[in-house]
């Protein structure tokens, strides 16, 4: 089999496993989802949005992105399977996350009345934000056990951890909304991070790693090594993270606690249910992507067979999304929520730019090239709060959606000139021909919509549907031969 094959193989391979167990995931989120909705109605959600974000700044600050970095020398340190090579940055990741984790909940407690005051206009939170400062630990420690798990690509037991920990969150949250509604948010959140960490630690200690004893000296500089990338990551999310907090306090003052609602509904369907692929395909692709990134031509490679899959993926979920909106929007929700339909179509266009503008992305994270990410990541996110407000000010929800879709086009073509001066990197003229097909299957659903007539809109968006699996399954065959990956799938399950 040749080189290209395997490397297809693999990348589809990863993607199965973490696709079921985050097809799993997403279940669990649609029914919490669903009764959260039911049990605390669109307010509720809104407060929920709210104190994440708040949670989510103070995380990414003082997290210092550890969690990539860990992975990235954790994959580069790893040689030849042997656990010997990464037991000293291990052992400093897990000291600088405990270190991280307490100023942070430390940081959050400090500053309780303030946060409260900034996110909802009065102290009356403050409460929560003093309880919630325990999730802050609760939430460090968990990733970078998950880093170090997917740093050695010990995918299966990553694949557990996350899965059981939703489950166990799931068993958590329902009853306590059912019976206490929306007094239930503060304890739920912290009993949702309690679970997450410990699976993450049930299945990190599979990994039997030496524990070393890192002398003062060599943690300083080990420390400084992890923490270097780590700070300029930290900005990054930091910002990414207060754009949409940002975001939501606009949308919060202008329209209130149930557009902020309606807000974060349509982000979580084209976040976290739809924009799962990519982390599903992250997990793999990273590790193996900061392992050759002093060689550009395997970059090119890489990056480019991840990308061709990646629209490949998501193409025909993109279109079966556009095609049953209306009935996930209810199912996940409740037809309260039809509001957000609009939005999330222009949204969910978005996700064919960021599927390959990710793939990009990541190139810069692989190669530690510092100055050029923070630049861009001030850049990019400056001009998502922009796009973003002006968005809601023309045109409500709709127009978040429709910002989200420029935001994205722009984002795709800025990472391709980046790339291309800094690390020469590019796509074979072929990659562009499928990629067009792609945007315009997506682009006839998406027109479809419109068409008034139920069942010729509905039987032309089926029609789409079967013509992108299709498609999509004809141009995986040509790459990497489809039988030998499901033979080679069913031959190891057997053995």
């Amino acid at each position: 089999m040749s080189d290209t094959k395997t490397s297809y193989h693999q990348i589809l391979k990863t993607t199965s496993l973490f696709g079921g167990v985050q097809f799993l995931t997403i279940f669990i989120s649609i029914i919490r989802t669903k009764l959260i909705a039911v049990f605390i109605g669109p307010a509720g959600m809104g407060i929920i949005a709210l104190l994440n974000s708040a949670i989510g700044i103070i995380s990414g600050f003082s997290g210092l992105g550890i969690e990539t970095s860990a992975v990235k020398h954790i994959s580069a340190d790893y040689k030849n399977e042997d656990l010997n090579t990464v037991s000293v940055t291990v052992s400093v990741v897990k000291k600088v996350a405990l270190v991280t984790g307490i100023i942070g909940s430390l940081v959050m407690l400090l500053l309780s009345n303030w946060l409260s005051l900034i996110t909802f206009g009065n102290t009356e939170q403050m409460h929560s934000f003093m309880l919630l400062s325990i999730v802050l630990l609760f939430k460090q420690l968990t990733t970078v056990e998950l880093a170090i798990l997917q740093g050695l690509r010990k995918m299966r037991f990553l694949a557990k951890a996350n899965l059981y920990g939703n489950i166990c969150g799931l068993l958590v949250s329902v009853p306590l909304y059912y019976c206490y509604g929306i007094d239930a948010i503060v304890p739920t959140i912290i009993g949702i991070s309690l679970s997450a960490l410990v699976f993450s630690l049930y299945y990190s200690k599979k990994v039997i790693i030496e524990r070393k004893n890192v002398a003062k000296p060599q943690l300083i500089t080990e420390g400084k090594r992890i923490i270097k990338l780590g700070f300029m990551l930290t900005i990054s999310g930091l910002l990414t993270l207060l754009t949409t907090y940002l975001i939501q306090i606009y949308v919060g003052k202008q329209g209130g606690l149930e557009q902020v609602g309606f807000y974060n509904a349509g982000f979580t369907l084209l976040n976290s249910y739809v924009g799962i692929i990519f982390t599903v395909m992250s997990t793999d692709y990273f590790p193996r992507l900061a392992s050759i990134c002093d060689h550009n031509d395997l970059v090119r490679s890489s990056v480019s067979q991840q990308s061709f899959l990646s629209i490949l993926i998501i193409t025909p979920i993109i279109i079966l999304f556009l095609t049953l909106i209306p009935l996930i929007v209810k199912v996940v929700f409740t037809a309260e929520f039809t509001i957000i339909i609009p939005m999330v179509c222009f949204g969910i266009l978005a996700m064919l730019f960021r599927s390959v503008s990710w793939s990009m992305g990541y190139i810069l994270i692989a190669k530690g090239d510092s100055k050029i990410f923070l630049k861009t990541a001030i850049g990019f996110n400056t001009l998502s709060l922009l796009l973003n407000v002006l968005g809601y000010y023309f045109y409500g929800l709709e127009g978040l959606g429709f910002s989200f879709l420029v935001y994205y086009v722009i984002h795709f073509f800025g990472l391709k000139i980046i790339t291309k001066k800094r690390y020469d990197f590019f796509f074979e003229s072929g990659f562009y021909q499928i990629y067009l097909i792609c945007i315009l299957m997506c682009l006839a659903t998406f027109l479809f919509r419109y068409i008034p007539n139920p069942i010729f809109k509905y039987s032309s968006m089926a029609m789409m549907v079967v013509l992108s699996i299709v498609f999509v399954l004809f141009q995986m065959n040509k790459k990497m031969a489809l039988k030998e990956f499901f033979n080679a799938l069913i031959k190891k399950k057997n053995d």
